[in-house]
């Protein structure tokens, strides 16, 4: 390891430059965070955190519409636990939960499907949220919903996909980026190919790297070769995970069940073809093609005042330059999104740098 901090400075005389680069992936910053790699790094390599926290992305629309379908009394709604505490407007789901509705955390979307087939006189949702890493799960799971007959079994989709959003980043100027930390799950089920848009129309150039200080290191150290040398490839440092095509079995499942479509980001906006929905043979699947809320933004709802969740996201900020960073907003009591899961950039940022 000392080696490749020796080849980063060596690089870093060659660029004679400040860098920023960015982490795309949440267990990337908290990896980050938790092996001391700044404290590694020479003091013009800027490391920024990226939207890959699908908790913090999550828009205050979903969150509104999936609090409006969990007060139904004949059904019940299912979700990964970090989704309790993301913010509506008002609310959140574990408010509702507190109101009597029938909210259960749940561990795998597995276990949804087990439920539905306990409870055939209720209609059961799961919260279908998360990146490319989740969706494949999600898929197998309406397969098997499908191969087995369990017909009250639904989703409500708010996945995301995060190659759209590194281009929306790049083309909307608002953030200055010398290349990309790119993430290890994501890539493992998407392969590296989706990335090809950032080095050949944007010239940056891009490393899919693990999570370890080593692999961390080394990744940083290949994208500081390609900027020294003006290259902008996409390279894999997680070469033991990740394959060039990705993992076909695993896309297929996808695209069987799963379409893009444009979708909003929190604190980023809409991004096009940066969500997945239903295809139009297992549309029934879609609770919201059974359950009609009146819930519509023209524009969705800006974060709390004060809250620089969206400039977090989008690598404008780093947390500590939120005026509620730490004192009104804190992981026991967060006011934005980013600060509620533990890969969250604030709730990450709050754990490691103030301790």
């Amino acid at each position: 390891m000392e080696q490749i901090v020796e080849d980063i400075k060596r690089f870093m005389n060659q660029i004679r430059k400040p860098v920023k680069l960015m982490e795309v992936c949440g267990t990337h910053t908290v990896a980050i965070f938790r092996e001391g790699i700044r404290g590694l790094l020479p003091e013009n390599i800027r490391l920024l955190s990226g939207p890959g926290c699908p908790v913090c992305v999550t828009s205050v629309e979903d969150v509104e519409k999936a609090m409006a379908i969990a007060k139904n009394k004949d059904l019940i709604f299912t979700t990964f636990g970090d989704m309790m505490r993301v913010p509506g407007i008002k609310k959140n789901l574990s408010d509702i939960r507190a109101e009597g509705s029938d909210i259960r955390v749940i561990y795998s979307p597995i276990d949804a499907l087990k439920t539905a087939s306990e409870n055939k006189d209720k209609r059961v949702v799961f919260f279908a949220t998360g990146f490319e890493t989740t969706s494949p799960s999600i898929a197998a799971t309406l397969y098997e919903a499908e191969r087995t007959g369990i017909k009250n079994f639904y989703i409500y989709s708010a996945f995301k996909l995060i190659p759209p959003a590194l281009e929306a980043l790049l083309s909307s100027g608002d953030t200055i980026i010398d290349g990309f930390i790119l993430p290890g799950h994501v890539s493992a089920i998407i392969g590296a190919r989706p990335y090809d848009v950032i080095a050949t129309k944007y010239r940056k150039p891009s490393v899919v790297t693990g999570f370890s200080a080593e692999d961390i290191l080394q990744g940083i150290s290949m994208l500081l070769e390609q900027i020294s040398t003006g290259k902008t490839e996409v390279k894999i440092q997680y070469k033991k995970v990740v394959r060039e095509e990705g993992n076909l079995k695993a896309l297929t499942f996808i695209d069987e069940f799963f379409e893009p479509f444009d979708a909003y980001w929190r604190g980023i906006g809409i991004i096009p073809l940066s969500g997945l929905k239903l295809r139009e043979k297992y549309r029934n699947r879609d609770i919201n093609s059974v359950i009609q809320t009146d819930i519509s933004f023209n524009e969705n709802p800006q974060e709390p005042q004060g809250c620089s969740c969206g400039e977090v996201l989008r690598g404008i900020k780093t947390p500590a330059e939120c005026p509620l960073f730490a004192t009104a907003c804190t992981p026991e009591n967060p006011v934005g999104a980013c600060m509620v899961s533990t890969e969250g950039n604030c709730s990450a940022y709050y754990k490691y740098h103030l301790t």
